[in-house]
């Protein structure tokens, strides 16, 4: 059953509670955030998970939207990559997303665009095949190319794409935020089940007050002239 534990006005008080529970098992080896060697990744926030008529229509993602967005501003004023992934499969690359899941996500489907807000601010849209945003798809490098050595991760879903892709950076040596109260679930136990796990060895779990207090720009700088 979907839940929209997250809405517009409880989402600080939900990712407090998030964050209290993970304190007692987090292990993130000391990291803090450094934005000048960063790069934010925003998975998947396409129409087919934003939208209320899609069968996939996260109902937290819309509480996550309005942050996510103004973070992608504050990093594009800053001039840092921001990425946006773009999740679209065929018969021929989806392998077991063909299995397990009753549709694809084909390029002519118009719910497979990326939300509009975060396309003036999109450094790159990065089409992907799997969970994993580093597979087949160039990322390792075009991280190493602008000198990234620490990714933010957010989107959708918590426990799915952006957990896999917090997982395969860590492994490609990538310091990892995993973003509490920017990546979103069907319900609040895949959510915290995947903060908990990230916490206690792969990720530093923050919110995104967390890093725009530490990117302090004028943010209508950023906006597209």
């Amino acid at each position: 059953m979907k839940e929209a534990y997250y809405t517009l006005e409880n989402i600080p008080d939900r990712a407090g509670e998030f964050i209290l529970d993970v304190e007692a098992v987090r292990r993130d080896g000391r990291q803090v955030f450094q934005p000048e060697i960063s790069a934010l990744l925003v998975l998947d926030m396409q129409k087919y998970f934003l939208d209320p008529a899609s069968h996939a229509f996260v109902p937290s993602a819309l509480a996550i939207l309005p942050g996510l967005e103004r973070l992608a501003r504050a990093y594009h004023a800053r001039n840092r990559p921001v990425i946006c992934t773009r999740h679209l499969n065929t018969p021929q690359n989806a392998g077991n997303m063909g299995r397990w899941w009753r549709e694809l996500i084909c390029q002519e489907n118009p719910l497979s665009e990326i939300a509009p807000g975060f396309l003036p601010f999109a450094h790159t849209v990065l089409p992907k095949t799997q969970y994993d945003a580093f597979y087949q798809t160039g990322l390792e490098e075009m991280l190493h190319s602008q000198g990234v050595q620490q990714v933010v991760v957010s989107g959708v879903m918590t426990h799915l794409c952006c957990e896999t892709t917090a997982r395969s950076a860590f492994v490609r040596g990538f310091e990892v935020i995993f973003l509490v109260d920017g990546t979103a679930a069907y319900t609040a136990a895949h959510h915290r089940a995947a903060i908990l796990n990230l916490a206690h060895g792969f990720a530093a779990p923050l919110r995104i007050a967390d890093i725009l207090s530490q990117l302090p720009v004028n943010e209508s700088a950023g906006e597209p002239g």
